[in-house]
């Protein structure tokens, strides 16, 4: 009796750590990384890649705007212990399943399993989230937090794959215009759909999220005509540009604290209870499509072998 009371207290030890454990922290600021009604400009940039951040300020250059680099969270890097605590353990109580992805240790070396979630004290998360899934996740909530505790009101945080279409300047008026119309706005897309190789990929299903209540698919299909070339949405795809506000930040903060990773940070992101999103109806800054990302697997290793 007294071992199996031992082995459970170690299996729901990591129930108490906190998910900002492992938030990054922004070093070396300054006041010159913002633009009219934005008070400061996050570039998320993985240190393996100095190209991406080079080709992106050189988009941003002829327009007077100078990003912040973020130094990204590598999730390959990431220690065993990282893993297992920053996804959702399964508790008593809960439903077995779906099907998702465990990452197991075996004699000091890890693999990805998939198996239904079921297993008390285990950290599982969303099929197929990789390593570098789960970083991305970290880099954007890390500068979530450092954003809120500078005491900003409106952060614009890019990756380092974006493609800028027209002046982004442009943004300013277009936030003025979306305070007037919708004052409660808590993030707005720089564009209309993220785009893949064949064009504009739009999110038409939901999947089930354990531990969080989801609205009717009716619900996040939405795409509501706010004025001129803006429209409130429900839900979608990417997270290369994305304008948050202060309540914003406080509402996915909030979200992941309360109930850790699952899915992808695009996944997720929609399904932050009472969250405000809106979009444009055209592109000013979208994502490169087909772009090279080392969030499926470490791509940059192959960069650096040729």
């Amino acid at each position: 009796m007294r071992n199996s009371l031992i082995l459970t207290l170690l299996c729901f030890a990591n129930l108490d750590a906190g998910i900002e454990t492992y938030f990054k922290k922004a070093e070396n600021k300054s006041d010159m990384h913002k633009m009219a009604g934005i008070d400061f400009i996050y570039m998320i940039n993985l240190d393996p890649r100095p190209e991406k951040y080079e080709r992106t300020m050189n988009a941003l250059r002829p327009y007077g705007i100078n990003p912040y680099r973020f130094s990204a969270v590598n999730g390959w890097h990431l220690p065993f212990e990282a893993i297992d605590e920053v996804g959702i353990v399964f508790q008593p109580g809960m439903t077995p399943g779906p099907l998702c992805s465990v990452y197991r240790h075996v004699n000091g070396k890890e693999y990805q399993s998939f198996e239904i979630m079921k297993e008390l004290g285990v950290a599982y998360y969303a099929h197929s989230l990789s390593r570098g899934g789960i970083g991305c996740t970290l880099s954007h909530l890390s500068i979530l937090q450092d954003a809120y505790d500078s005491g900003y009101n409106t952060v614009w945080i890019i990756e380092d794959d974006i493609r800028v279409v027209s002046n982004p300047h442009e943004l300013s008026f277009l936030m003025t215009v979306l305070d007037n119309f919708e004052p409660d706005w808590d993030v707005f897309f720089t564009d209309n759909e993220i785009k893949g190789g064949t064009g504009p990929v739009p999110c038409t299903v939901i999947r089930p999220r354990p531990l969080v209540e989801l609205q009717p698919l009716e619900y996040y299909l939405q795409r509501k005509h706010v004025q001129g070339d803006i429209i409130k949405i429900g839900m979608r795809f990417g997270s290369a540009s994305m304008i948050i506000r202060r309540s914003g930040m406080k509402k996915i903060l909030d979200h992941y604290k309360a109930n850790k990773i699952y899915f992808p940070y695009d996944i997720e992101y929609f399904l932050v209870p009472g969250i405000n999103l809106y979009a444009l109806n055209r592109d000013i800054v979208t994502n490169i499509a087909g772009g090279e990302s080392d969030n499926g697997a470490p791509a940059y290793l192959d960069k650096d072998k040729k």
